[in-house]
């Protein structure tokens, strides 16, 4: 399955079966690197809450795991975002844009991704890599990450050292400077005719693709 530039599709992650993310992209590219996606403030997208608006880092997770949630649609205010998911990667890598100027590269460790015709779903797996633009790089939510392996029968990550495993691997790239750590897509600038959706498409919710 292949999407076209410009088509807008979802990006969707989940808690096990539990629908947690919803974010609308547009296809910039989708070849033998990866799919390449590009989401800009404006646009609408839904997160998992308790109740009363609180989201999982706000209480710790024992207490996540038995509250109450929803899904609770907003309008995306944050930075503007290019992401590449690799074919078959255990990872996607974001280079992250605010007024236009490259702030740096987020590796999101997560399960490889599931095309559906409406978009891609995942399972984030917490532990993230964050790169500066000089590539200085750290390791982010260690300690989500670690809390979180303590309570298997709620989490959704099972193989702990598979997911530190595989962060490993991609640290050499960003060192060495090698793509997609080596400038490519620094100065990257949306097509000017894409406007932001102001609804969620048709499927947002639909059960998780296998």
């Amino acid at each position: 399955m292949r999407f076209e530039p410009g088509q807008v599709i979802l990006h969707r992650g989940f808690m096990r079966e539990q629908l947690s993310w919803v974010s609308v992209n547009r296809v910039v590219s989708d070849d033998e690197r990866g799919l390449l996606l590009w989401r800009a403030p404006g646009g609408p997208f839904a997160w998992r809450c308790a109740e009363d608006g609180r989201g999982i880092r706000a209480m710790p997770f024992p207490e996540w795991a038995c509250t109450p949630t929803r899904l609770e649609v907003k309008t995306w205010h944050s930075m503007s975002v290019l992401m590449l998911i690799p074919p078959g990667a255990a990872h996607s890598v974001w280079w992250e844009f605010r007024d236009g100027t490259f702030k740096g590269w987020y590796v999101n460790l997560e399960e490889p991704s599931v095309r559906w015709p409406g978009g891609v779903d995942f399972s984030d797996q917490d532990l993230d890599i964050v790169v500066a633009p000089d590539r200085a790089w750290r390791w982010k939510d260690e300690d989500e990450f670690t809390e979180r392996l303590a309570y298997p029968e709620h989490y959704w990550v099972t193989d702990a050292e598979a997911v530190w495993a595989h962060g490993r691997t991609i640290i050499p790239l960003i060192e060495a400077g090698e793509f997609p750590f080596d400038g490519t897509w620094t100065d990257f600038r949306p097509d000017p005719s894409w406007r932001e959706p102001t609804r969620l498409p048709e499927g947002w919710d639909r059960p998780r693709a296998r």
